[in-house]
């Protein structure tokens, strides 16, 4: 198990991962920091537990807005894959009534 300081608003925090996973957990740690940096130019230091909240709350906001997206794109993959099935099988109905009609032809000469 590896271990990483993280800095986050100015203080180091020790914190382990799986080995392999320090640099994602280094740009996790950066990217939770600037935010705390945002929120810090905006409102001031209100405190270490309200800015966390803060944080939280901004990140959980951010991630309801990627599955909102994810589920709008997953909906037009579906849509799509329900359009190419339909062309898909109206090419095939055509192609069975040029058949039909083709034997159509074929009996009505014998």
């Amino acid at each position: 198990m590896a271990q990483l300081t993280v800095s986050i608003n100015g203080r180091n925090y020790q914190v382990a991962c799986d080995d392999g996973q320090e640099a994602h957990l280094s740009r996790l740690g950066t990217y939770v920091d600037n935010r705390v940096k945002e929120l810090v130019a905006a409102v001031g230091q209100v405190g270490d537990a309200r800015l966390l909240v803060m944080v939280s709350l901004l990140l959980a906001d951010e991630l309801s807005d990627a599955y909102s997206s994810l589920d709008v794109a997953q909906s037009d993959e579906g849509v799509a894959a329900a359009l190419n099935a339909e062309e898909a099988l109206s090419a095939e109905i055509e192609n069975l009534a040029a058949r039909i009609e083709n034997i159509a032809e074929r009996l009505e000469q014998a």
